[in-house]
């Protein structure tokens, strides 16, 4: 396994994950309150967009195949969309688990890049 990633994939996931975990956080609210409601077009479109930057630098990591978009023609249930942020939610904490760590050269906890 590599221990290794690159800078650039660190900085996606540095740029990428506050917003996720906002995201998430009131998704999951929401969806305490209505679970079987269905999202709007305009929320999925927004859910995809924060989706699809994770999914750029995920696609080669071993999570990466078990992260898909909502669908935005059979528009899901607040319940679907929680069960699919859960699958970031655990990739994006496997990335951070993986690559990111004491550097004894640096002295510090960081991310470890090539």
């Amino acid at each position: 396994m590599k221990d290794h990633t690159t800078r650039a994939k660190a900085d996606a996931y540095e740029g990428v994950v506050e917003a996720f975990r906002h995201l998430n956080k009131e998704l999951k609210a929401l969806g305490m309150k209505k679970p079987a409601e269905t999202l709007s077009e305009s929320k999925v479109k927004f859910i995809n967009r924060i989706l699809n930057d994770i999914q750029a630098f995920m696609k080669d990591e071993p999570e990466g195949r078990y992260l898909d978009l909502l669908d935005d023609e059979v528009l899901p249930q607040y319940s679907d969309a929680i069960l699919i942020l859960s699958q970031y939610e655990g990739a994006l904490a496997g990335f951070h688990n993986r690559y990111h760590g004491w550097v004894p050269s640096e002295s510090t906890h960081t991310w470890r890049v090539k």
